[in-house]
């Protein structure tokens, strides 16, 4: 790869598990010099003082201490999605290392997920689709129900771009919606997708037929669904998560779909990811389990390096960057 006078950009690899997609690499190129870990690896000397920004495709490359002490140049570092929770933020703003996430790109599929986990576990799709293609299939049994959508009250914890999308969604399916944020929404904002702000989390949790997660994980909502919580849920009720794994508590989780204390799950993400392929969770019929699809097409994940070319931009000619991310 030549070099010419494009800024280096640190990159993980190029196809693979953890590399970028090899359709945005004509991007890329466009505005940056690509170094892969591997041929930084191999060369650490001559190409440590090249790079100058990172873009990190599903948290790789990993950021620790010595790779930042390894990077004079370094000046920023962008995140193909929007939680930040696999980066130290202080350990990296304390390089002088600004840091960008993906909210916008992200939002609209994420969205989508969410959506389709709910529909899909109202509906019982998945025990449906097995039941379809089962050798012996010659009728549905009249008591495979599921629950209605329609007019159901849908309870978003987490009201961002992404948890505001998935209520105009909900408002299309005639759902009435409840949501718990930091920060209440403004009047107008409520009104359009008819939402009724919840001050405590407890209300909405009582109240909600199905409850969508939709926060970032921090210290702060580590385990915020936790055995307390499910216990508040209606018996009918479907608990949805499509932010961080560990935003829920599993072992309280597992006992609640075991023993009926919700009726059921729909999960794009779970702690660690992939499960062991043992875990309790993925025995169970009442819960459903995608792996972290979320922002996976083809579109997104396009606007998602897109987004990730401004931002990488905009630090590296000291212009304000459009979704800076600041350590708390």
């Amino acid at each position: 790869m030549g070099g010419g006078e494009l800024p280096g950009l640190l990159v993980n690899e190029i196809g693979g598990i953890h590399g970028i997609l090899h359709g945005h690499v004509a991007l890329l190129k466009k505005h940056f010099y690509l170094i892969t870990m591997k041929e930084f690896l191999e060369n650490r000397k001559h190409m440590s003082k090249k790079v100058q920004a990172i873009y990190l495709w599903w948290h790789k490359p990993i950021i620790d201490r010595e790779l930042l002490q390894s990077l004079p140049n370094l000046k920023v570092i962008a995140n193909s999605g929007v939680g930040m929770d696999h980066l130290d933020l202080k350990l990296v703003a304390s390089f002088g290392v600004k840091m960008a996430n993906a909210p916008y790109a992200v939002s609209s599929s994420t969205a989508d997920t969410g959506m389709a986990l709910l529909l899909a576990s109202a509906r019982r799709l998945v025990e449906g689709y097995h039941v379809a293609i089962s050798p012996g299939m010659e009728y549905c049994e009249a008591d495979l129900l599921g629950v209605e959508v329609t007019g159901a009250t849908l309870g978003i914890i987490g009201m961002g771009s992404i948890g505001y999308k998935i209520a105009l969604r909900a408002k299309a399916f005639e759902m009435n919606i409840l949501y718990h944020n930091r920060t209440r929404r403004k009047e107008q904002e409520e009104q359009a997708v008819g939402a009724t702000y919840c001050e405590k989390i407890d209300s909405l949790l009582q109240q909600a037929d199905f409850v969508m997660v939709v926060v970032s994980l921090t210290p702060q909502t580590h385990k915020l669904i936790g055995k307390r919580e499910m216990e508040l849920m209606k018996p009918t009720a479907t608990l949805i998560n499509i932010s961080r794994g560990a935003v829920v508590d599993q072992e309280a989780l597992v006992t609640a779909l075991q023993t009926g204390v919700i009726r059921a799950a729909a999960l794009d993400v779970t702690y660690p990811e992939p499960l062991p392929r043992d875990h309790t969770l993925l025995k169970l019929k009442n819960v459903i389990i995608t792996p972290h699809l979320g922002i996976k097409t083809d579109k997104a994940t396009y606007m998602i390096t897109e987004e990730a070319v401004e931002n990488i931009l905009a630090a590296l000619n000291g212009l304000p960057i459009p979704s800076e991310v600041l350590p708390s």
